[in-house]
This record gives C-alpha cells, structure tokens and sequence, in this order.
C-alpha cells in the first residue's frame, strides 16, 4: 500500500485540479507489535511519513476501539500536526457509505482506500456503494482466516453462519452452496442411497475467484492478487486492489507480482 501511493501521489501531482482524500477504514493504534516483542510501524502511520512529491491532501482514519483511536490521534497531533487529519471512533461501513456520499457531491476529490477488515467486518454493500466513483481500494480480504472457517466440511453450516457469508459476499446461500460444495450421491451397506455435499478442495482460491469476481461488478478492474500465509505455510488472505483506472491497475500489477506467492 505505501509503495503504491507513493507511485499515486507522483501521478496526482500532474493533477492539481483534483484534491486527493486518503482513507483507512480499520487504521488501529499506529502501531503493530509483532511477535509480541518488535513494534513495527502500521499503515496509517506509514503513509503520513510520506511528503514526496506531495502529501495527500485530506486524511481519513476511522478506528472503532477507543483505546486505538486515542493512540493514534496522539500520534498525529505530535508528529503529523502540519497534516489535514480527521480520525473517527466509528463503523468503517458507516463511514464508507459516508465517503461515497461525499464522493458524489464533491468529484474533484479522489480516493486511495485501504481497508483490512477484522475477521469479515466489511459487509459488501459498504463496497457496493463505491461504485462508478473515483476511488482505488485496497482490500485484504480473509479468505483463509474468516471466509473458508465458515465454510464447514460437510456444508451443514448454521444460520448464523450463513447471514455472515451473505452479508460479506453479497450472494445468497443457495448461490453460496453451488460455488463452493458438491453433492455426491452414495450407498450404504444395505444398499440405501444418501446425499452428501463435500466441500472443494480448492475453497480458499475459488473465494478470491468469487470476490474478485463481485468486485468487478462495482469496479471496471480487479489486480491480480496478494497471497499472504502464516508460518504453517497456509493461505490466510488475499490481497487485492480495485479500480476504475487503467494506469491504477497496471501500476497495482507491477507491484504485486515480484512479491506474488502461490
């Protein structure tokens, strides 16, 4: 994300007839401790470092913990105090429903989005409200760790479970079945047969196949993707930018593929 809105910046810098608006729907405290040792720097605080060639022009941070929400306005006030900065303790999906508001009544304004949802915290009509309007998103997206935990191996998945895979796909369950589950018809001993549906082996790449697919009914293009896994090797999320920009999409490319994991 920061070397891409370093690259953004550069092309927004030919264009002063538009104002550029960062946004990070999930911006934390500033800060990551990793391992529970190093603390690393997060994005937000990342992306207020850059200056050159320019600084965006409006910051939006929106943090739903408290205690976060604090951390990082201190952070801000002390060492980014020459910044145009608006941090809110709220929903991120309010907030972008809100920006897309904004969006419509303000078009000299274009939008770098970053958003990294906890668990599937990011309902898609939040992403859908987004569409035909200039913004480039960056979406981590929990294939591994949230959507793929839902999606039991014998497709008995609980109502519960069901709302939170609709809400976060914005397909319904039926739909949701067909994509990811196969009936397979048996006999037992007796000769009776029986219905079973099993899972695809392949669920965690055909999730990233279907979100990028529902982007793309939102945005005119979807990058390839980011594959991040933990120490085990397994696939956790899928990191993906969405645009209506060519040179946006080209650019996402670029800098995905030399870091591109199978």
């Amino acid at each position: 994300v920061v070397d891409y809105a370093k690259a953004y910046l550069t092309i927004m810098n030919k264009y002063p007839q538009y104002k550029t608006l960062y946004f990070d729907g999930f911006a934390g405290s500033g800060l990551i401790k990793k391992e529970q040792i190093e603390v690393i720097k997060g994005a937000a605080i990342r992306i207020l470092e850059i200056d050159s060639p320019k600084i965006f022009d409006m910051y939006y941070f929106v943090e739903k913990n408290d205690n976060n929400k604090t951390l990082l306005e201190q952070t801000i006030l002390k060492e980014f105090s020459d910044r145009v900065c608006h941090i809110v303790n709220e929903d991120c999906n309010n907030k972008i429903v809100s920006m897309a508001e904004f969006l419509k009544r303000n078009n000299n304004y274009r939008v770098l989005a970053f958003t990294d949802p906890f668990g599937m915290s990011l309902n898609w009509s939040s992403v859908e409200s987004l569409k035909g309007l200039g913004i480039d998103l960056w979406i981590l997206v929990p294939t591994g760790i949230g959507v793929n935990r839902l999606l039991n191996n014998t497709g008995n998945i609980p109502d519960e479970w069901y709302d939170k895979l609709e809400i976060f796909l914005g397909i319904k369950r039926d739909d949701i079945k067909k994509r990811f589950y196969k009936e397979v018809t048996t006999q037992d001993l007796f000769g009776d047969t029986f219905s079973q549906d099993f899972k695809d082996v392949r669920t965690i790449h055909k999730i990233n196949d279907l979100y990028r697919e529902r982007l793309g009914t939102v945005f005119k293009y979807v990058s390839e993707a980011f594959v991040l896994k933990n120490s085990t090797n397994s696939i956790m999320y899928h990191f993906l930018m969405a645009t209506n920009n060519t040179a946006a999409l080209k650019i996402a490319n670029d800098i995905i593929r030399p870091k591109f994991k199978l």
